[in-house]
């Protein structure tokens, strides 16, 4: 596994802050939440990665690179 530039890392955390809702569009794990489950960014990980709440109670994180979630509009 390749990990993401410091400048990547840095990026993703300031487009995806603690709080920051999204829906899952695609995730290729077993355990993964159905798509189309919301859930909340708890964080950002040194490898880019998106640490969650899922809406169900998952805690799977987003995986840079391999998973997709598109931002939820703020109400």
């Amino acid at each position: 596994m390749r990990f993401p530039s410091k400048e990547i890392v840095e990026w993703v955390r300031r487009e995806y802050p603690a709080g920051t809702r999204v829906e899952l569009v695609q995730m290729d794990d077993v355990q993964a939440p159905p798509v189309g489950t919301c859930g909340t960014v708890t964080g950002v990980d040194d490898t880019a990665s998106l640490l969650m709440h899922w809406d169900n109670g998952s805690h799977l994180n987003v995986i840079y690179g391999e998973d997709c979630v598109r931002k939820m509009k703020e109400k």
